[in-house]
């Protein structure tokens, strides 16, 4: 008798609420805008970093294409989460179903590695162009360039197969009973073992090896990349150039740290169901802060961008 009152008790839940901001609801037309605005910003830099480098032969060259490559992937992160936030922010709480939830998880999940992969790609590359200059040409030369871009895809492709889809499998064979409110804006794996009423260890685990493969693993590549640029920069004769080199790599750093330091809070932790009022807070920083100064950071400063920017603009106004 009690076995059966436990299985009526525990639910198959086909669809979930995401919850967004309840407290902040009343703000909902404000955030709408600001966050759609900061949406549009991100894909229209990102798209113009992309346009730029493929239509400008000078832009050819393995920065640009590696940079290039992580505004694709950008566009197709944010695109996976903010649109159902803008309809938070605009309608109020939303209904996802179990499978689409699922599908969110996961695609989240393989571009969110595929662009730490190719972060650490990117530092490597400026690391040999300020480190080894006169090795770099012939180190990273285009062929070069485009096998890391495929093996940075290839990698997050097996992973999103070994290691993503079986997590993915193993949280929808969860039992979920109860509340099937997600406080969250999008379906974030942490939020949905937090509301299961099945024991979650091994899915926890198994987050919490999965987080430590990607993002600490490349982050060491980051960390070893720049903490060489920097004693090279300090090494540098010219006070002008040093502060030059600073300027540019602290910029880097700043939202390298926000990006880091945020998936790092949500996802290296053993225990996933901990702190996951904080994860939502701490999820807008690379889903809507970063994506907006990236951009800007990476590549529109360059005066290189800025030259290729004023001659496409020259001749579309010859045309006419």
């Amino acid at each position: 008798m009690e076995i059966l009152m436990e299985m009526r008790n525990e639910t198959t839940v086909q669809e979930f609420t995401l919850q967004g901001y309840p407290a902040l609801q009343h703000l909902g037309k404000i955030l709408f805008l600001v966050h759609l605005l900061a949406y549009l910003a991100s894909i229209t830099g990102n798209l113009l970093i992309i346009t730029v480098t493929w239509a400008d032969q000078r832009l050819h060259t393995p920065m640009y294409i590696l940079l290039s490559s992580f505004s694709f992937c950008e566009c197709c992160f944010i695109s996976t989460v903010i649109p159902k936030l803008l309809s938070i922010f605009l309608l109020g709480q939303q209904r996802i179903h179990f499978i689409a939830c699922l599908t969110q998880a996961f695609s989240f999940l393989f571009l969110g590695s595929t662009i730490f992969f190719l972060l650490a790609v990117m530092s490597l590359d400026r690391y040999l162009a300020i480190c080894k200059p006169l090795h770099y040409p012939a180190i990273m030369n285009l062929r070069v360039c485009l096998l890391l871009v495929s093996c940075c895809c290839t990698v997050s492709f097996l992973l999103s197969f070994l290691f993503i889809t079986a997590l993915v499998l193993k949280v929808s064979q969860l039992s979920f009973c109860g509340s099937n409110l997600i406080p969250h804006f999008f379906c974030d794996l942490g939020s949905l073992i937090h509301l299961s009423c099945s024991d979650t260890k091994a899915v926890e685990i198994y987050t919490f090896f999965l987080a430590l493969c990607v993002i600490v693993l490349s982050l060491i590549v980051t960390i070893i990349s720049y903490s060489n640029i920097v004693v090279t920069i300090v090494r540098l004769p010219s006070a002008k150039e040093r502060q030059k080199a600073f300027s540019t790599c602290s910029s880097h750093l700043i939202v390298l740290s926000l990006m880091y330091g945020s998936c790092l809070f949500i996802y290296v932790k053993p225990k996933q169901t901990s702190r996951v009022d904080f994860n939502r807070e701490a999820a807008l920083v690379n889903t809507v802060l970063t994506p907006v100064l990236n951009p800007v950071i990476y590549t529109l400063r360059n005066k290189q961008v800025h030259r290729a920017l004023r001659d496409a603009v020259s001749k579309v106004r010859l045309q006419k």
